[in-house]
């Protein structure tokens, strides 16, 4: 894949490499699902520590496999710190996006893009309007995804016909090691909503009262 000149004739080939290849797809089997880790010990890839990954290239194919690369940094970041939604605003004086040892950043406006990309490649979402681009909901499951989680726990644990609050589904000690637990509640009521739609779960009450039956 071509680099644009002026980043090639002042980079070492080494670093070059990090944009000749990259996978066509997500592969989120790789993504890691502890929920101990944070900033200080997530492990990075290694274009992380090369300072052209933090400038989006002109070049269209290098372009693609440059926000694919970030896409698969930011589901596996995300998903190791529990995050289910990202504002952008505050994550782009993290880790995620600031590099402190090289002294390297993303921009606020290159941040965008590649979460722009996500959301064609179906792996994020704006919250609210589109034009404000500021939080995003970021899809290391969506929500299909994790309504087939939800009633895979259901049918592992004999939990059909028994009633549950949505605070035991999340938060109870049941669910402790199972990547909905802590899950946003917006997030859960859009699961919940596509298990009503199959038949599978029945939800009932009102605001922090509800609770759900599953078939």
């Amino acid at each position: 894949m071509p680099v644009d000149p002026a980043i090639k004739a002042n980079t070492p080939k080494c670093e070059l490499d990090i944009f000749q290849s990259t996978p066509s797809t997500y592969n989120l089997n790789l993504i890691p699902t502890s929920t101990s880790s944070s900033p200080s010990t997530f492990t990075f890839p290694r274009e992380y520590n090369f300072p052209p990954f933090f400038t989006l290239q002109t070049s269209l194919t290098t372009l693609h496999a440059q926000s694919q690369k970030w896409a698969s940094l930011i589901l596996s970041y995300c998903r190791a710190q529990r995050i289910w939604k990202l504002s952008l605003i505050d994550a782009i004086d993290s880790s995620l996006f600031h590099n402190k040892v090289l002294n390297r950043r993303l921009a606020l406006n290159d941040a965008r893009e590649i979460v722009q990309f996500m959301r064609k490649d179906g792996r994020a979402e704006w919250v609210g309007k589109e034009g404000g681009k500021e939080v995003a909901w970021i899809w290391w499951r969506n929500p299909e995804e994790w309504a087939g989680a939800i009633a895979e726990w259901v049918d592992e644990t004999a939990q059909k016909n028994t009633v549950l609050t949505l605070y035991e589904l999340t938060e109870s000690e049941a669910t402790m090691g199972q990547d909905f637990h802590g899950m946003d509640p917006e997030l859960l009521q859009k699961a919940l909503a596509i298990l009503v739609k199959r038949g599978k779960a029945q939800v009932f009450g009102q605001d922090d009262q509800q609770g759900v039956k599953f078939y």
